[in-house]
Parts: structure tokens; C-alpha cells; sequence
């Protein structure tokens, strides 16, 4: 590449700076010296000087252009020379290219992260002496779009996932002008290897059986097969769905919703029936589990009051200690959901930022990103989320 050696006057340099529009002396400077370089720049391009008459001349010089160019000075307008051959290209905006992607990318993490558009605008206005548009915000995140959707459809054929956790929570969208509640189902894989993935994200009307058959479909489709057992809590359509898309498969009743669903039946005053609620469900020999949970039916069945929480119990205790088939080093990490709770508490964070999604295809990018940061995270150092999983 040809060096170029720029000669500056100070004394021209201070007295243009003085009447420089531009209230800061540095951008002042800087908007200066670049206009110099891409002016030297076009001087050895056309191989001539101006009005030099010369056998060796390229081109001719053919007036400027304003261009907008954001640097840690902040925006600078500067005047870019142009050639009647149109073939002279100036190599000040290369070297300040990686500096403009950064922002882009800069401000997409922010948006992914939790923070508002109309935030974003005034952080990058602070920044770079910028203003920048909600709208133009917005239209930079759906570069994600091509991202999430490959990564929301990739093949699931390439690991066997003997765990899956699911869940719903609901969001709020706009829809044919007005706002409409939905569902986002989310599928947490444990895989052959001990790592946790999100499998599955899709945004639904309704929780309802038929949209969870639909998605266990969609996860099929993408080459999921038959798990060893399925987390969940007890939500019928939800239930009623997994019977009947996986056959041969589990289903582990997530504990915490089943111990919450029993206590809210309970008189408040009983610190010892709890207690012994508690420790029934942690421990690891199912032969002593059983025997807990027929003396405190015993226990209390004739005490007002328990009616209740004792139907609960009988009604759900199978379900609630299918973990227990599993190896017990396991056991703590398969008989709840409360891995994919705080998932939901992170995607919780950015949804109350935004309170209602324009539409179905922002709902998907925005809790795609998030999804896809959580699951980066859990892989940063390789540890996996469950050791010695034994084969199919």
C-alpha cells in the first residue's frame, strides 16, 4: 500500500478549528486531518496535482460527496473526494469499518439484554454525539432473525436426549391491531453427554393439549427421540400430550409445584406436617419414601383440616417420584423444574422491558437471543449438568 505523508499547518489547522462549526476541538481536529488524507489519497490515485498538466494523470477530480463517519470522537461529516472514472475509493472508512460494526453489534446486545430501544438511542447519542431512531434500532435486531431461526431449527438427531424439561409462561402480543395473550413453550434437553441444550422455542395461541402435541411434533420432526423421562408440572393438556408423543417415556412431576399445590391446602399453623412433606421428597431410598408417605396419611387423615392435602398426595404421589428409577447422583437435578424456572425469570427480564411485542416474529427473535445467551453460558467451561448418563 502507497504511504501517504500528510503536511499540516498549525497555525491554518488552529484558525479553522476556531471557526469549525463542530463544538469539539478533537472532532474539529480529526474531521480536518481525515479530509487532508482522503484529499493526498486522491492526489496519488490521479497522479497529479490540481490544474497539473501531466502524461501520467489517471483522472480528473470531480467535486465531493458528504459522508457520515461515527468514531470514539463521536459523528464527523466529512467531505469525500470523488473522480470522473468513479473509480477512485478512499481507505479512511476501512480502517473505521470494525469500529461501526462494533456499535451495530453493540447496540443488538443491548436490545437482547434487556435494555429498551428508546434507551439504546440515548446510550449511542451519549456515546457518539449521535441520534439514532427506535425504528432503526428494531430494524437492526432483525438481522438476528436468520440466526435464531437456524439455530431454532437445527437437527436434534445428533445426540440422544435422555432428560427434557418443558414449560410455558405467557407474553403478550400485537395481533391484527389488538393485544392478544400467548404462549411460549420451551424444551430444555439433557443430552447423552450430560449437557443441557434449549431444544425447543415456539410461541403458541393457547396451552392447550393439541399445541403441546404440535410441538413435541415439531421437536420429532427436527429428530428427537423418545426421552427416558420428561419434567414438567402437572398442566392437563401438557400431561395429556407427552402420554401420547412419547411413548415408553416417563413423566417426572416437577416436586415444587406438586409440595406448593399440597401446602396451600393446609391449615397455615402446621410447621411439622410441612416439614415432614419436605424431607419425603428428598430422600434418595424409594422403599423409605414409601413408608414416609403411608405414616403421614396415617398420621394426619383424621385430622381436621388435611382432607385435602391428603387426596393431593395420594393422587400424585406416583408421579412425583418417577426420579427415583433414575441413578440417584441425578436425583436432586431430575425431580424439578427449577433449571428452566430461571430460564423463564431471565426471558421474564427482558419481556417486562418490553411489556407487549409487536408481533409473533419479535417475540421469537427476542426470546431466541436470550435463550441462545443462556445456553452459551451453561457451555462456557464444559462442565456437564449431569455426570455418568448411562447409554439408551
Amino acid at each position: 500500500m502507497t504511504q501517504i505523508n500528510i503536511t499540516i499547518n498549525l497555525e491554518d489547522l488552529k484558525e479553522k478549528i476556531e471557526k469549525s462549526a463542530l463544538e469539539s476541538p478533537v472532532k474539529a481536529s480529526l474531521s480536518l486531518i481525515l479530509n487532508s488524507l482522503m484529499e493526498k489519497e486522491r492526489d496519488e490515485y490521479i497522479n497529479a496535482l490540481s490544474h497539473e498538466r501531466t502524461e501520467e494523470r489517471r483522472s480528473y477530480r470531480n467535486g465531493y460527496y458528504e459522508r457520515e463517519l461515527i468514531t470514539g470522537a463521536g459523528s464527523l461529516k466529512l467531505r469525500v473526494p470523488r473522480t470522473r472514472d468513479g473509480e477512485f475509493s478512499t481507505t479512511v472508512f476501512q480502517k473505521y469499518a470494525r469500529c461501526e460494526q462494533a456499535l451495530i453489534l453493540s447496540m443488538i446486545e443491548m436490545v437482547v439484554n434487556g435494555v429498551s430501544t428508546r434507551k439504546v438511542t440515548k446510550i449511542v447519542e451519549e456515546l457518539c454525539g449521535k441520534s439514532v431512531s427506535k425504528s432503526l434500532v428494531s430494524n437492526l435486531t432483525k438481522t438476528l432473525d436468520p440466526i435464531i431461526n437456524e439455530w431454532r431449527n437445527r437437527p436434534l438427531n445428533t445426540f440422544y436426549y435422555p432428560y427434557v424439561y418443558v414449560d410455558a409462561l405467557y407474553i403478550k402480543v400485537r395481533e391484527n391491531q389488538k393485544v392478544v395473550s400467548k404462549s411460549v413453550h420451551i424444551a430444555c434437553g439433557v443430552n447423552q453427554n450430560g449437557h443441557r441444550e434449549i431444544i425447543g422455542l415456539k410461541v403458541n395461541h393457547s396451552e392447550s393439549t393439541e399445541s403441546w402435541s404440535n410441538f413435541f411434533e415439531y421437536l420429532k420432526s427436527r429428530g428427537l427421540q423418545s426421552p427416558k423421562m420428561v419434567i414438567s408440572d402437572a398442566h392437563a393438556g401438557l400431561v395429556s400430550s407427552i402420554q401420547t408423543s412419547f411413548l415408553g417415556t416417563s413423566w417426572q412431576r416437577c416436586v415444587v409445584h406438586f409440595l406448593r399445590n399440597i401446602m396451600d391446602t393446609l391449615p397455615k399453623k402446621t410447621t411439622e406436617a410441612r416439614q415432614e412433606l419436605k424431607d419425603m421428597f428428598q430422600n434418595s431410598d424409594i422403599k423409605l419414601v414409601r413408608e414416609m408417605k403411608a405414616r403421614f396419611v396415617e398420621k394426619y387423615q383424621d385430622t381436621k383440616g388435611f382432607s385435602k392435602a391428603i387426596n393431593k398426595l395420594e393422587d400424585g404421589f406416583e408421579d412425583a417420584i418417577q426420579f427415583h428409577s433414575q441413578p440417584v447422583q441425578h436425583h436432586k437435578n431430575l425431580r424439578t423444574t427449577n433449571m428452566l424456572e430461571r430460564v423463564n425469570r431471565e426471558i421474564r427480564r427482558r419481556e417486562r422491558v418490553i411489556q407487549i411485542f409487536p408481533n409473533e416474529q419479535s417475540a421469537n427473535r427476542i426470546i431466541g437471543a436470550v435463550l441462545m445467551n443462556i445456553e452459551a453460558d451453561w457451555n462456557k467451561h464444559n462442565i456437564p449438568y449431569l455426570k455418568d448418563i448411562k447409554p439408551n
